[in-house]
């Protein structure tokens, strides 16, 4: 088969460190922009992007010659250092060093993304933590306690 082709849905979780509240409503819109505009440097067009205080959840189409570990590398760094431009509260802001990953298929895409969109409800019953083990027993991910969090 001479062409390569590739249809790869992922939803990417992270979350500020230590859940910091650092993503007021004033510069999430502005965020979720520069973070698509990253992915779609990297061929990896973002499906949708929404975040509550303490972290992120971006459903993307990864590109067919990036790896989730460079995109997610990409969209941090260049997300972090652009949010520290944002005011004088923000130039302590830091990412967590990890990342959950999760593959998505194309007839979930619009479930996925309706979850993704509803963020702030979710969260008034659940936090991060909750939900974030949720997401890592619903794909059999096995995990130490002691390395998920920082």
């Amino acid at each position: 088969m001479p062409q390569s082709l590739a249809n790869i849905y992922i939803h990417l979780i992270f979350s500020t460190k230590e859940r910091f509240p650092f993503l007021s409503r004033q510069v999430r819109p502005d965020l979720h922009a520069y973070m698509a505009t990253v992915l779609a440097n990297l061929n990896s067009p973002a499906v949708l992007i929404n975040s509550v205080a303490d972290h992120v959840h971006i459903l993307f189409n990864m590109g067919r010659t990036v790896t989730l570990a460079q995109a997610v590398e990409d969209v941090k760094k260049s997300s972090s250092k652009w949010i520290k431009t944002k005011g004088a509260d923000l130039t302590t802001f830091a990412w967590q060093s990890g990342y959950g990953g999760f593959s998505v298929s194309e007839s979930n895409v619009a479930k996925v993304a309706n979850y993704i969109r509803n963020q702030e409800e979710h969260h008034r019953a659940k936090t991060f933590q909750e939900e974030y083990r949720e997401f890592l027993a619903k794909h059999n991910i096995q995990y130490d306690e002691r390395y998920v969090w920082d």
